[in-house]
């Protein structure tokens, strides 16, 4: 399934589910203040930079990202960089929350004609982990199953905000010549709510979920973007080393499981605190944010430094690989976005060490833009763009 693009008149809507559920999770005088801090940014700032950029700024000099983007493209990704440099994380995770994201795509949905959703997907949730199954016959078994963990920073995203993306990443899997594909998205605990090991625990218990109903690991890719690929990557690192920090854990993760057939990642945030990552005038993330919701998300037990929570900081080559999945690793990634360099460090490092990985890099790319692209870009070529190479790694390793 795969929607219109988000349009203008979608972004008032969007505010309209947004405000009462700011109203009730953030509370009335909290909401006005963050609203009455955004003014002056959203009435002066935002057109003045806008138009002088796009149309009094030469083509050479305005930002990489600037000169590849429609005028939508580049608005919101502004408003999007001031969001993450300064609106509180409890008020942002309630952007892409599931009482502001759901009904927002079943608005979507009835705009585009569907009442019902065309593609089965339904809630799932036991003790030890929730998400999101998405399949196309749920009567059968997958012949294909993409196990994902959402992006966020730990702090805010959820299953939900990035179901449409998903929908249509199925309806992709369905087209390239799969009988029954299936993604389980996993919703797991954020900052700081809970920290370390408690994410970990979760998308062990979400992938032994899943491949109990695979049955068969070569069948199945687990990916991510951004804070989700970390934590993909730090499962393939646990299942190749289930000892380390175990009697963190209450032993989640203490038998050992099948590696799964292959690894997607988007925009991976390797390591979690680097001095390499430095701001762009390009990408939306902002370091010093990232950073503090990275020491959240370490805790009190374990180092923010430590190779299972920052996996660009293990240079040890036999856990690797270990490690990695029999049909290797894809990496897709912005040239311009703040994890770049260190994504393009441990790229060198696996392939340096005869290691299984593929990468592809979006010259002017900015962060998880094969994810943000399907809402924004207004082709079907641009919006597919991200996620068709993805889709076509996959159908060319798991046949």
């Amino acid at each position: 399934m795969l929607l219109g693009p988000v349009s203008y008149l979608d972004c008032v809507v969007f505010c309209a589910f947004l405000t009462p559920q700011l109203i009730i999770h953030v509370g009335l005088f909290e909401t006005i203040y963050v609203v009455l801090q955004c003014l002056p940014f959203l009435l002066l700032e935002l057109p003045f930079e806008f138009i002088r950029e796009r149309y009094f700024v030469g083509y050479k000099k305005q930002s990489p990202f600037v000169q590849k983007a429609s005028p939508f493209e580049d608005l919101v990704i502004r408003c999007v960089r001031y969001a993450f440099a300064n609106i509180p994380p409890n008020v942002g995770r309630v952007f892409f929350s599931k009482p502001v994201a759901l009904p927002f795509l079943r608005l979507r949905m009835l705009r585009h004609g569907h009442v019902w959703s065309p593609v089965h997907w339904h809630e799932y949730k036991d003790k030890r982990c929730k998400g999101i199954w998405i399949i196309k016959d749920p009567m059968a078994k997958p012949d294909i199953c993409v196990f994902y963990a959402h992006g966020g920073g730990f702090s805010m995203g959820s299953a939900y905000f990035y179901l449409e993306f998903l929908l249509a990443w199925l309806s992709l899997l369905s087209d390239s010549g799969y009988r029954n594909p299936a993604i389980f998205a996993l919703d797991y605990t954020l900052v700081p709510d809970a920290s370390f090991p408690t994410q970990l625990e979760e998308a062990i218990a979400g992938y032994e979920h899943v491949l109990s109903t695979v049955q068969d690991p070569d069948r199945i890719c687990v990916s991510g973007d951004s804070a989700g690929a970390t934590l993909i990557l730090s499962l393939l690192l646990h299942l190749a080393n289930i000892s380390r920090h175990l009697e963190k854990m209450d032993n989640t993760g203490a038998w050992r499981l099948a590696k799964p057939g292959m690894a997607v990642l988007i925009s991976p945030w390797v390591t979690l605190v680097s001095n390499k990552h430095q701001n762009t005038t390009s990408d939306y993330l902002d370091v010093g944010n990232l950073h503090r919701y990275a020491r959240q998300y370490a805790g009190e037990q374990v180092s923010v430094d430590d190779p299972l929570l920052s996996p660009g900081n293990c240079r040890d080559v036999p856990w690797w690989k270990k490690a990695m999945p029999s049909k290797g690793v894809y990496v897709a990634y912005g040239a311009e976005e703040v994890f770049a360099p260190e994504i393009a460090d441990l790229i060198k490092f696996l392939e340096g060490n005869d290691l299984k990985v593929h990468s592809r890099e979006e010259k002017g790319g900015i962060h998880a833009w094969p994810v943000a692209c399907l809402f924004l870009s207004s082709s079907l070529d641009d919006r597919q763009k991200g996620l068709k190479p993805l889709v076509q790694e996959i159908r060319d390793n798991i046949h």
